[in-house]
């Protein structure tokens, strides 16, 4: 079985945006997911990028209207300048970890409610209690936060190192083997890849 590494972040606008097409993508393809929530400050700083606040006014400004034309696009509500952003991501990283390591079948789910929680909701997605009713809506045990934090944490930091060694420099980003592909608009491209293996 073919495995799609799916470097990502809940504080990712772009990675909101891809919405659960992956996941149709990786069932279609008989493909496995592994998530792998990642620190994107620290690859943003690894990799030369600077944070959205700190990019030129040209490209905050870009970026604003770019995100709002791919929400349209999609379908999905979003605010792009949400309430609670910049926010702390590890509390809903380690959610999704948690929730994969547990062998959950709604991890894709429960990612992408947390996006939305972010991005179309105005939660606070660094509350644990706001992460914790997320995971109850998707059958995740919310108490495996709580358990399994200290672990997740290792493996969040585990995944930033990984995605560093991977060549990923923002999120979202597939990678199949040698194969990187970035971005919510590279999902044809990935489907492309997996349909000539």
């Amino acid at each position: 079985m073919t495995t799609i590494d799916y470097f990502m972040v809940t504080v990712s606008p772009y990675t909101y945006l891809a919405g659960l097409e992956l996941e149709a993508l990786a069932a279609r393809h008989g493909a496995e997911i592994v998530y792998r929530p990642f620190a994107i400050g620290k690859v943003f700083e690894a990799t030369g990028t600077p944070l959205p606040p700190q990019r030129h006014p040209s490209r905050q400004s870009y970026r604003l209207k770019d995100i709002a034309r791919s929400a349209a696009a999609a379908g999905l509500p979003i605010n792009v300048k949400p309430r609670h952003w910049p926010v702390n991501p590890v509390p809903s990283c380690a959610a999704v970890i948690a929730a994969q390591e547990a062998g959950s079948p709604n991890v894709g789910a429960l990612a992408h409610a947390l996006l939305a929680a972010c991005w179309a909701e105005e939660r606070d997605i660094a509350d644990e209690a706001e992460v914790k009713a997320c995971m109850s809506a998707f059958d995740v045990d919310p108490a495996l936060l709580d358990r399994r934090l200290l672990a997740s944490v290792e493996t969040f930091e585990r995944n930033t190192a990984l995605a560093l060694e991977k060549g990923v420099f923002g999120a979202p980003t597939y990678v199949v083997g040698e194969e990187v592909f970035w971005g919510h608009d590279r999902l044809g491209h990935l489907e492309a890849h997996l349909a000539a293996l």
